[in-house]
Parts: C-alpha cells; sequence; structure tokens
C-alpha cells in the first residue's frame, strides 16, 4: 500500500488525504500549527470544484453552512458610493450563480470530518526530503524520521516543501504589487448581508458579512514594492497596515482600531507561484504551493479541490508516480493558466460586471471530464 505524506491540512491537503484514501493509498498529513487553522476570509467552491465537493458527499453540509450576500457597495476616498449592486458581488460573482461561498475554516471543518482515520501529526513540520529509488526518508522538525513513498507539498504560498525539494521560494514566486490583512469583528456596523468596498487607489478595502449576518470580516490592503518583514511578527505586519492604509474616509479609523485588537489577523502578499514543473522525483506539489493563483482570482480553493481530486486519481491510475505526476499536470495547468490571469485584470479599468463575467467564463469552460479522463 502507497505511504503518501502531504504537508499542510487546508483545503488542498485535506481533500488530497481523503482521495488518496478512496484509491487505497496511506495518507499522513502533518501541519506546522498545533491544530487545524481558524480564521481566514470567505472561499468560493466553483464550476468543477463543486463537482468534486458533491463527490465527496459534501456539497448538502457546505450549502447549510454557505454565506449570503444581498449585493454589494462601492465607495470612493470620501466615503461617497459610485456603484452599487443586488445582483453580483465581488467576493462571490452573479447571486443567482450555483456557486458557494463559506468561510474557509468551516469548509477545512467540514473536509477534515471526512478524514477520520487518516494520521494527522500536529505541530510539526518537515526540515529534509532525502530520495532515493524506492522510497524518501523524510526528517521532522520533532517527530522521529520516517520512510514513505511519496511527498506531496500542500502548504501554500510560502511552501517548505517546495524550498526543500525544488530550491528557494524567489525562483518561483511573483509579487503583485499588492499587500493584504483580513481578520474578524462583530458585525458592529449593522450591514445586511452586504459588502461594502472602499479604496483611494493605492489602498483600500472591503467588509463583508458572514455567519449568519452576525460578523463581519475585514479586509485592508495597499499597494507596493516587495517588502521585507518577519513573518512570525503580527504586530509589525498591523502597524504595516496601519501606516499604509490611510486616506480614506468612511470607517477606516474604525476599522484600524478594531484590526489592533484582531486576534485572528492575517497579512500576506499578493503574489502567484509560477513552476515549469509541480514535481520532481518522489516529490509533487498542489494547490498554492503549486500555483498560488493569489485571492484576486477568487478560484485558488477551488484550484485547491480540483488538483487535489486529480492528483489523488493519477497516482491511483498507476504504480508509476512519474507517469501520474506527468498526467496531473497535464490535466490541470491550462485551468491554472487560465486562473491567475484573472488575478492580473485591471480593476481599475474593467467594471465589477466586467470582472464578473471574466470569471463566470472561466468557470464555465473547464470542461471536468477532460481533466480527469
Amino acid at each position: 500500500m502507497t505511504a503518501v505524506l502531504i504537508s499542510g491540512s487546508s483545503v488542498a491537503g485535506s481533500a488530497l488525504a481523503y482521495w488518496l484514501r478512496e484509491q487505497g493509498m496511506t495518507p499522513v498529513v502533518v501541519e506546522r500549527a498545533p491544530a487545524p487553522r481558524r480564521g481566514g476570509q470567505a472561499v468560493d467552491v466553483r464550476g468543477a470544484a463543486l463537482t468534486v465537493l458533491r463527490r465527496m458527499g459534501l456539497e448538502g453540509a457546505a450549502r447549510e453552512l454557505e454565506n449570503h450576500t444581498n449585493g454589494m457597495s462601492m465607495l470612493d476616498a470620501e466615503g461617497n458610493e459610485v456603484f452599487r449592486s443586488e445582483e453580483i458581488a465581488l467576493s462571490s460573482g452573479n447571486l443567482d450563480s450555483d456557486d458557494i461561498e463559506i468561510l474557509r475554516e468551516d469548509l477545512v471543518r467540514l473536509v477534515h470530518a471526512r478524514n477520520q482515520g487518516v494520521e494527522h501529526v500536529f505541530g510539526d513540520s518537515i526540515t529534509a526530503i532525502h530520495q532515493e529509488a524506492d522510497g524518501v526518508t523524510v526528517e521532522f522538525e520533532h517527530a522521529a524520521p520516517r520512510r514513505v513513498d511519496l511527498v506531496i507539498g500542500a502548504d501554500g504560498l510560502h511552501s517548505n516543501t517546495r524550498r526543500l525539494a525544488f530550491g528557494p521560494e524567489s525562483r518561483f514566486i511573483n509579487h503583485l504589487g499588492t499587500y493584504l490583512s483580513v481578520f474578524s469583528e462583530e458585525n458592529y456596523l449593522g450591514l445586511d448581508r452586504w459588502q461594502t468596498w472602499f479604496n483611494n487607489g493605492s489602498a483600500g478595502g472591503t467588509v463583508m458579512t458572514v455567519r449568519d449576518n452576525s460578523e463581519l470580516r475585514i479586509f485592508l490592503g495597499f499597494a507596493s514594492a516587495p517588502i521585507e518583514y518577519d513573518h512570525h511578527d503580527v504586530r509589525a505586519q498591523k502597524q504595516l497596515v496601519a501606516d499604509h492604509v490611510t486616506g480614506i474616509g468612511w470607517e477606516l479609523p474604525s476599522l484600524i482600531e478594531r484590526m489592533w485588537r484582531a486576534e485572528d489577523f492575517y497579512f500576506d502578499s499578493m503574489a502567484q507561484i509560477k513552476m515549469d514543473s509541480w514535481s520532481s522525483g518522489r516529490v509533487s506539489l498542489v494547490g498554492d504551493a503549486a500555483h498560488c493563483a493569489a485571492p484576486l482570482s477568487g478560484q485558488g480553493t477551488s484550484l485547491a479541490l480540483v488538483g487535489a481530486y486529480v492528483l489523488a486519481l493519477e497516482l491511483g491510475r498507476t504504480d508509476d508516480h512519474e507517469l501520474a505526476f506527468a498526467r496531473y499536470e497535464r490535466r490541470m495547468r491550462p485551468f491554472v493558466e487560465d486562473n491567475q490571469a484573472l488575478a492580473l485584470m485591471d480593476r481599475e479599468k474593467n467594471s465589477p460586471q466586467e470582472m464578473t463575467a471574466r470569471t463566470d467564463a472561466v468557470k464555465n469552460a473547464i470542461d471536468f471530464d477532460a481533466i480527469i479522463d
């Protein structure tokens, strides 16, 4: 029975563990965090990813936790409304579509619940990968070394697995010139299933309601060239946001004040990962680790779900892991490239309707059967 070590327990890693076990393999998941990560933004499950979720038996549960939105507003730097719609929302597209918008932590929890019996090692991370002809020896920060058949990196934009097996992040990352933070707060604004977007050209944000209208997810971001900062110093990251997100009216001072108190604050650059190959010997990558499209695309979660499914199916079809990796990449790469292009759209030159239409075109253009057959 093939033993597969998966680094990362978010959407891609958890979905991959489920589908590998369905193929008769033995997945083991290692996660740096001490428990499944909480917080984060609302994510979208669209197109082919809905089929994956349905085949996992999770569509109904996901729809019960779906985040419902009645519409959106866009404000200028002074807080004046310049656009309003009850038909679309930039985070989720057309409001009458069958897409599912759900909080990332809720989706991860649902997939984790389908992985009862899968071994998880929390609070640890890979420190070395030694590939040999008949397997891989993996060393960890805390646990004893393990011998496995394959290693899959599902550990996100700043993938440790990618660094160990393919080289430094700088070879693959493409900054998009934007930094984004997200945190939660009670719905002190009294918004009714609504999204409010605001900006002054170089900085801005979004406030959207979640959890049956009781909470807000607040996004604050700014344009900048790459910045050197400590990825583990949350206070310093909050200071970066406070320093850069200025010159905007409306509720910005209150949002900044609440950011300082937030316990689930997340901050990172908007960036894409572009690689000539997602595999090296017995190591491969899935989700953001392989091809982060950036949150601006709105397609990261769908790419993670579809990629995990395709990779597991290809590994289940042959004992030749190199052939399986090649087939997985051949089927996924066109889909990935189309979705990465979404994040590069000029949001100043394209209206919300145009951006929504482009996303729907990519979602609907993919032939799911062509990916997996």
